[in-house]
Order: structure tokens, then C-alpha cells, then sequence
């Protein structure tokens, strides 16, 4: 059995997730980041574990899917989540965070574990010699991406997520707005809120759809993820399409009565000095953006800290290239994991790389890890990865409860109660069954 290091390249989520739970477990390991000597265009902060597009990691309510994969992650040690803790910022029951907390945060509990060896500023072209973990993200690029794509038989395939805009708190209308969060979940202030009545609604969606946009590649095709469309092609699906989306009104009460439609504005870090526009990613040229999103109430004279943009994803089918180990079929010595694998979202991306390293410091020790039952999050993505989810194609995928095997119940709610139930009792079952140890790094 190989003593040497793994080489985990690539701290983002899933290779800090991942090089933690090896280092944990007695397993040397070397951790290879490009930055801060280089990065994509979607990157600014130097160090790990950096959120490129909202700083919102979903709900974190023990009651939702995304809750109980939370509360999964949190009882395998995440790194991630330890951090996310610390840098919390108010969202309501969404877990929202100071994105360079949240990096500071994972960086510093790095440092803390014996065995393991950060070399920043190292750009490869393919994955050093060895045991080694590929995390380097959907943005992968140079030689990584030409090293992959001549082992997974052909080009990688792609799709188009995009950012949203962040204005300068002090540049804001408060009288304009006001405070709340839907359903009054979480503190009064946690959100704020641009109202609109409906003939303002009408002529902002109006002003959106004509609004002119940053032009894709001639040889680009615009395929995006449909859990994070650019608000302009949502507008263009239907008049009323945002009023039902990012815009719905529902749960939030201002001068004694719903609007038509609402912007919600959630801090970006702990001062409070700046706020994202929830489900307001775009493509939209800068320009427009400035011209377009300032017909909102409130925004009129707003700073664009971050303007939104578009960027390229990267993912395998991973069912075809990736064994159930999640090894490399053309190349066994070298595993896969993050939002490359095919899963999309912060905490999913995280998951495979913790249970990554669960499996890779496991086979170390000499036996073998039984993968995560699928009634649980953290099996439902394994499951999903295997091509073992009932979808008819295989493409990238939060967590959901489609992914999950059918729960009894009569009507949505008691259905995705049982399903929660029966996650929460399989995944305690599945972790004392695998001896699997637990705790963060506080």
C-alpha cells in the first residue's frame, strides 16, 4: 500500500474538504493552489476556499434537504462549514457569509493540521506523480484541462453559470427600502427589500429585456444551468416569470401589504458595507447593468462594488469516466472531485470532496468505505454521480428531493418530511456502521 503523499490540486470547497479529511486521518498530504501567483477571471481573494458567485450557501434550516445535507457534512468534520459558522452574516435561515472570512477562516484551520503542506503559487499542467485528488474546479484551464480532456476520450462538457451584482451599502436609498426577511424568518434587518408596484415592475422587466448583453464566442453555445439563469433570459421566458422567481413577493409585508414584486438585497460581509442582489446574476454589459438596475427603488445612484458576469463550467460524465471510487477509469491513480464530478452549489461541491477523503484515508487504513446510503444528501449525490438517479441524461445537479428514492406520505409536505426522517436515521446508521469519525475544527 502507496505511503506516500496524496496530492490534493486545486483549494477550492471539495480540496479542502478533501485534503482536511486526509490530514485528519494521519494521511500526509501535499495541497496545490495556483493562487495567488494566478487565477481565473472569476477569482480575487488569494487564498482558499473562495465562493465565486453568491456568498449564500442555502438554507441551513434542519427541516430542508439542503439543511439535513448541512447537518451530514457538519457530523463528517467539514472544514468548510467549521468556517462558515465563524463568518456568518445575516440571511434569514440561509447560511451567508463574509467570503474572505469564510476563506481566512478555512485557511487558518489548514494550518493547524500536522501532515499537511500548502504549496501556493503552483500552476501544474497535470496532477503530480502519485496518489492524487483533481479539484481544481470548473474553471479548469491550461494545461490541467488539456491533461484531463486526453483521458476522459473527448472534451469535457460545459455549461454557462453567472454572477450577481454587488453595490456599496452607502450608496443606497434606505428610504426606499425597507428591512425584512420572508415570513419574518431570521433577524428584521437580515435582507433588504426594493418594493415595486406593478407598473414599475412592468417597465424595469421591459427596460431588462432590451437591455444589450455581453456577446458569447463565436464557437460558444449559451447552455446554462437552469438553477442559476441569468435574470435577463428569465425575463425573456415570460411578462410575469421574475414576479414568480427571484421577485416573488411572498412573506414580506411593506406599509401593511405585499408588493407586486421585490428585490432582495443580502449583505456580503459582516460590516454590512455591501450587498448582493439575490438572484441577479446576468450578462448584461456593465453599462446596462448600471443603467438598468438603478431604475430600482433604492438604487438610483448605487456603486457597483462587482459587477455580474458570465463564466464557463467545466464537468465529466462521470458515470462513464469515473469508477465508483471516483477514480479516473484511463487513469486510476487519480481521483476526481468538486463541482467538476457534475454536482453544482457550494455545499455540494464540498460534499464529494469530504467524502473523498473519507474514502481515499479509509482505503489507507486497509478496508473499504460503503458508500453513503442514497436516502441520505450525501448519497443521493454519490448515487447521482454513479448515474444511479433515474435522470434521463446525466448533467450537473444540486441536491433534491428527486434525487432521493420515493417517501411515503400523503401530499409534498409529509412525503419530504418522511424522506428527512429516514435520511437523518440512515446516515447515523451508515456513519457508526463505517466507524467514520466526526467533529470540525472549531
Amino acid at each position: 500500500m502507496s505511503q506516500g503523499p496524496v496530492h490534493v490540486v486545486g483549494a477550492g470547497l471539495a480540496g479542502c474538504e478533501a485534503a482536511a479529511a486526509l490530514a485528519r486521518s494521519g494521511v500526509p498530504v501535499v495541497l496545490w493552489e495556483r493562487k495567488p501567483r494566478s487565477s481565473s477571471p472569476a477569482h480575487h481573494l488569494p487564498g482558499p476556499a473562495e465562493l465565486v458567485c453568491s456568498n449564500s450557501l442555502k438554507s441551513d434550516d434542519p427541516d430542508t434537504l439542503h439543511g439535513q445535507l448541512k447537518a451530514e457534512l457538519r457530523a463528517l468534520g467539514s472544514v468548510v462549514l467549521a468556517a462558515a459558522d465563524e463568518a456568518r452574516v445575516p440571511a434569514g435561515s440561509a447560511l451567508a457569509v463574509d467570503r474572505e472570512g469564510l476563506s481566512l477562516g478555512v485557511a487558518r484551520r489548514l494550518a493547524a493540521l500536522p501532515g499537511l503542506a500548502l504549496r501556493a503559487g503552483e500552476e501544474l499542467t497535470a496532477p503530480p506523480a502519485g496518489e492524487a485528488v483533481l479539484a481544481s474546479g470548473p474553471l479548469t484551464d491550461g494545461g490541467l484541462l488539456d491533461w484531463l480532456r486526453a483521458r476522459v476520450g473527448d472534451a469535457p462538457l460545459f455549461f454557462y453559470d453567472a454572477l450577481a451584482p454587488i453595490v456599496a451599502a452607502d450608496s443606497l436609498d434606505r428610504a426606499a427600502l425597507f428591512a425584512g426577511s420572508r415570513w419574518g424568518r431570521g433577524g428584521e434587518g437580515d435582507y433588504l427589500n426594493c418594493p415595486l408596484e406593478e407598473a414599475d415592475y412592468r417597465r424595469f422587466v421591459q427596460a431588462l429585456r432590451a437591455a444589450p448583453r455581453t456577446p458569447l464566442h463565436a464557437f460558444e453555445e449559451a447552455r446554462y444551468f437552469e438553477g442559476c439563469l441569468p435574470v435577463e433570459v428569465m425575463a425573456e421566458r415570460g411578462e410575469d416569470t421574475l414576479a414568480f422567481g427571484p421577485m416573488r413577493p411572498v412573506g414580506l409585508q411593506h406599509l401593511g401589504r405585499r408588493p407586486f414584486a421585490v428585490v432582495q438585497l443580502r449583505a456580503e460581509n459582516r460590516a454590512g458595507s455591501a450587498y448582493n442582489l439575490v438572484g441577479f446574476q446576468t450578462k448584461l454589459t456593465q453599462a446596462a447593468q448600471r443603467e438598468v438596475f438603478r431604475l430600482l427603488p433604492g438604487l438610483g445612484r448605487a456603486e457597483f462594488l462587482r459587477f455580474g458576469a458570465v463564466h464557463r463550467n467545466l464537468y465529466v460524465r462521470s458515470p462513464e469516466v469515473l469508477d465508483d471510487a471516483l477514480r479516473l477509469r484511463a487513469e486510476p491513480r487519480v481521483r476526481l472531485a468538486g463541482q467538476i464530478t457534475g454536482v453544482e452549489g457550494y455545499m455540494e461541491s464540498a460534499a464529494v470532496g469530504l467524502l473523498l477523503g473519507h474514502m481515499l484515508a479509509t482505503e489507507r487504513a486497509g478496508r473499504a468505505l460503503a458508500p453513503p446510503p442514497p436516502e441520505t444528501a450525501l448519497g443521493a449525490l454519490y448515487a447521482h454521480l454513479r448515474g444511479r438517479s433515474g435522470a434521463p441524461a446525466f448533467e450537473p445537479m444540486n441536491v433534491h428531493f428527486g434525487l432521493l428514492p420515493p417517501a411515503p406520505g400523503r401530499g409534498k409536505r409529509a412525503r419530504q418530511a418522511a424522506a428527512l426522517a429516514r435520511a437523518r436515521a440512515a446516515f447515523a446508521g451508515w456513519r457508526e456502521a463505517q466507524a467514520l469519525p466526526g467533529g470540525g475544527l472549531g
